[in-house]
């Protein structure tokens, strides 16, 4: 099984103890860093939005929001918790141009390896607006991991950057190590990182 398929049985097999997990993090202090940055009523795509916490909380506080996820045992979970219909997509499939404000792709295409990453971060650049704003996640660390049967490509606060610089013409706005907010994961680190399209300052 390659790791892509591996990756999405694991969501299949796992989702109800995954949907636990992620319902409990609360990533408010992330999201307010992103939205800081973005207009009234903007259009937000969640970009592997697993259960849908994050879309949730993005559609009440006034944004427009579209949704998608690579595993369709997520998709239906999103929906139902979200009310809005999410789009069962590969991240590799995203072909839209200029047409958002925000993208938040909050610990989703940390699964893809570095060579499929590159091509899927283009994608996102392509698919803001010019001003638009970019957020992800990586697990903290070196390089190319499995871990119980999902695939992780890992970043570090010197790491990221540098290859960052490589693939993208976003700049980066913020980037900082938080530690995970699930309960009784609070040892495990997270590099964080904001960008945007062009040249914005950082004015929080």
């Amino acid at each position: 099984m390659d790791r892509k398929k591996q990756t999405l049985e694991y969501y299949r097999v796992n989702a109800d103890s995954f949907v636990e997990g992620a319902m409990k993090a609360d990533l408010s202090a992330t999201r307010k860093k992103f939205t800081a940055f973005l207009p009234a009523g903007a259009f937000i795509l969640d970009f592997g939005c697993g259960p849908g916490r994050d879309t949730n909380a993005f559609l009440e506080a006034g944004y427009k929001v579209d949704a998608i996820d690579g595993s369709p045992e997520m998709c239906a979970r999103a929906s139902e918790y979200t009310g809005i219909q999410v789009k069962n997509m590969l991240f590799n499939e995203l072909d839209a141009r200029n047409r958002y404000d925000g993208v938040w792709a909050c610990a989703s295409i940390l699964h893809l390896p570095e060579e499929e990453l590159t091509e899927v971060i283009r994608r996102i650049e392509t698919a803001l607006k010019n001003g638009g704003i970019f957020y992800t996640s990586f697990k903290y660390g070196e390089g190319a991991k499995d871990r119980g049967g999902r695939f992780f490509t890992d970043y570090t606060e010197k790491s990221l950057p540098v290859y960052w610089a490589s693939v993208t013409s976003m700049k980066i706005i913020d980037l900082w190590i938080s530690h995970d907010t699930r309960p009784g994961r609070e040892e495990e680190r997270w590099t964080n990182l904001l960008a945007g399209k062009s040249s914005i300052e950082k004015d929080l």
